[in-house]
This record gives structure tokens, sequence and C-alpha cells, in this order.
């Protein structure tokens, strides 16, 4: 009898692991398509109302509009997951955002702005949707293996990343041909990728990684593996409400900072006589700097904790701050190492911050919190982007990349506090 009952509690380990990996080659493949549909906006979103409104002033307002959806559509991932698992809630997002990627087109042809943010609203909920599945790819993991699974789903977003904004010329090109404005065609490629996004984890997300960690954690109670986020605290990180908090202030400010001044960059390049392949060049270059590390930060942040990393970050915000500040506005090489820096900051802040949330709030309120958690991370990058316009009119991009800068070194005593609390 005995015998007979001990492999019991043992079996979904095994079982868990395998999940594990199917989810994270599912979220994988979706990721590469939503990677392309973000980036394709985010690199056209902000020419195309300076174009409509014929105003520097208000070239922020796209960003801050759909990083305002961005945070609506968080809540509504968060509780519709909390609810009934990730696929729901991940393909509901995508397709969410292909509306608003169909809308930005029609706004576009009929010349309405007031339309056009009504639309970047609703296209928001693609970045949002894009972002909470790095929270499906830790739902399964092990705690020592936690970074690296918020990793692996965030570096898949670098090939599409990385070839959505170098196809906005030709799919500016595309548009022009069916009679659709230049700057609408990357929007065209935005709503597919999110589409093909949404249909790929409706069909085969299986089983549902935070439905199945459920299952498992009440199997093996006893078992401190089963159950990720019972809020320990990882090494050096204060454990409950204070690693909650120190995870949101990470994200929260790279966020702000790493908004702020990308939104900007396209637009002060246009002023400078680059053309649209030039700053194209460059936001590729920021994606694939957002999300291309994301192995070795996953292995870093795992391998010597969560301090040294969320450290890193502030510090590489406001090494990219200073270089922007400064750099000759004719200098593409310069402005695109800026923004490399930019996104590695934000890589390092993004992973540090999603593992010490997963780290310390339990499987019970999970996805509800890491929806609200997400929720206060747009709303930081819809500060950063509507205030970014508004700054780079009244003083200048430079004053804009340096003021960035140094608000990341706001990281710093956060992470003192945190680990003299621990």
């Amino acid at each position: 009898m005995t015998s007979a009952a001990a492999p019991g509690p043992a079996a979904p380990i095994p079982e868990r692991a395998a999940a594990q990996r199917r989810v994270l080659r599912v979220l994988v493949a979706s990721q590469i398509l939503s990677g392309a549909g973000l980036a394709a906006g985010i690199t056209v979103g902000a020419l195309l109302a300076q174009e409509m409104l014929g105003s520097t002033g208000l070239a922020g307002l796209p960003s801050a509009l759909f990083t305002g959806g961005s945070a609506l559509t968080a809540v509504a991932v968060g509780r519709i997951s909390q609810t009934g698992g990730r696929r729901p809630g991940l393909a509901g997002g995508y397709l969410v955002g292909a509306l608003g990627s169909a809308g930005v087109i029609v706004a576009a042809v009929l010349d309405q702005p007031v339309l056009l943010f009504l639309a970047l609203f609703v296209y928001g909920a693609g970045s949002a949707t894009n972002l909470q599945a790095r929270y499906a790819g830790a739902d399964l993991a092990a705690p020592d293996r936690r970074a690296r699974a918020v990793s692996t789903v965030l570096v898949a977003t670098t090939l599409g990343g990385v070839a959505g904004p170098n196809l906005a010329e030709p799919t500016g090109r595309f548009a022009e041909a069916l009679g659709i404005p230049a700057l609408a065609g990357p929007f065209l490629l935005s709503g597919t990728a999110y589409l093909l996004a949404a249909t790929v984890l409706a069909v085969f997300l299986k089983p549902d990684p935070l439905l199945l960690a459920r299952e498992v954690a009440a199997a093996q109670p006893a078992d401190g593996a089963s159950e990720p986020g019972r809020a320990e605290g990882p090494e050096g990180v204060a454990g409950g409400s204070g690693g909650l908090l120190l995870g949101v202030l990470v994200m929260v400010v790279t966020q702000l900072v790493m908004v702020a001044v990308m939104t900007m960059t396209p637009v002060h390049m246009h002023d400078h006589g680059h053309g649209t392949a030039a700053s194209g060049l460059v936001i590729a270059v920021h994606i694939g700097a957002m999300y291309l590390p994301s192995p070795l930060t996953g292995w870093l942040v795992d391998r010597y904790g969560r301090m040294p990393l969320a450290l890193a970050s502030g510090a590489t915000l406001l090494a990219a701050g200073l270089i922007a500040a400064t750099a000759p506005a004719d200098s593409v090489g310069l402005l695109a190492l800026a923004l490399a820096l930019l996104g590695i900051g934000w890589n390092f802040g993004l992973v540090t911050g999603t593992t010490i949330i997963t780290d310390t709030v339990p499987l019970a309120t999970r996805a509800r919190t890491q929806g609200m958690v997400d929720v206060t991370i747009a709303l930081a990058g819809a500060t950063g982007g509507i205030t970014s316009g508004l700054m780079v009119s009244a003083t200048s991009y430079p004053a804009l990349a340096l003021t960035g800068g140094v608000l990341s070194l706001a990281i710093l005593p956060a992470v003192a506090l945190s680990a003299r609390s621990r």
C-alpha cells in the first residue's frame, strides 16, 4: 500500500516540467508575432499624429494613449486570467489590439484625429498583452529558473520587434498603393500580427499554465517549489509587501524613462532631417536591445540575485540619458547607442521587477495582482509619453533625455531600503 501510494505526490512534477516547455514554445511563437505588431505602431505613431495635427506639442499623445489603453487592458487581462486562465486573457487582449490597429487605419484614411486617438487607445491592448505574456512564462517555473523563464518569453519579441520598424517604409508604400496614407501602413502589419498571435494562443496554449500551476500547488501543498509565489522573498529582497513595492517601483521608473525618451527620438530625428528609414533603424536597435539581452539578464538575475540587476538598470538608464542628451542631432550612430542602452536598462528593470513580483505574490491572487501592477506600469508609460512631447516643445530633446537619466537614479535608494528591511 505504501509503495503504491508513494509515487502519487511526485507525479505532477515531471508533468509540470513538460507542460512548461510546451507553454514556452507557444508563448515564443505568439511573442514573435505580437512583437512585430507592437514595434510597427511605436515607430510611426508619433509621426502620424504630428502629420495629422501639424504640431510637435502633441506628438507624444499617441504613446500616452496606447499606454493608457494598455492600463485598462492590463486590468481586464489580469481579471480574465485570474478566473479563466492565461489563454483567454492573452488571446482576447491581442484581438482588441488588432481592432485598434484597424481603427488607426480608418482614422488616417478619413483624416480624423479624434478617431485616431480613440483607436490608439484601443491599440494599446496589444502592448499590455505583450507584457502580460511574460507572467505566463513564469507560472510553472521553478523558483531558481523564474527569471530565465520570463526572459525566454521576452526575447521572442525581439524577432518581430526588430523586423517591425524596418518594415515601416515598405508597408508605407504598400499602404499608398491601396490609397491609405503611408504612415498608417505599419498598422496593417500590426493588425495582422496581433490577429495571428491571438490565434496561436487560443489554439495551442494548452494546458493553461496558471490553471495547471494551481492544480500542482493544490496536489502538493507541502512542497515549497509547488507554489512559486509564496512571498518567500529572494535573497536580498524583502518579502511580502516590501518586495512587491520594490518590484513595482523598478518597473515603473524604467517604463516611464524608456517611453519618454523613445517616443520623442523619431520626432527629434525627423525635425533634424532624418527620414523614416533612419528613425526606423534607431527604433529597431532600441527594440532589439529591449528584448535581445533577456536570456543573459534572466541568467544573471537567477545567478546573482535581484538587487544587483535592479541597480544595473538605474545605472544603464542614466548612461542612456547622458548619451542621448549630448549626441549631435546628425549622429544616427550615437542616437542608436543611446536608444540601445535605454532598451538594455529597461530590460534589466523589467526582468528583475517581474521576477520579484512573481516571488512575492501567491498563486491565489497572482494574475489579478499582476494585472494591477501592469496598470501602474502602463500609467507610468502614459505619463512619460504625454509629458515627453510637452517637455520637448517647451525645452528640448536633450533636456528630456537628461531628465530621464537623472530620474532613473530613484531606483538606487529603493534597492538600498529594501535590502535594509530584509
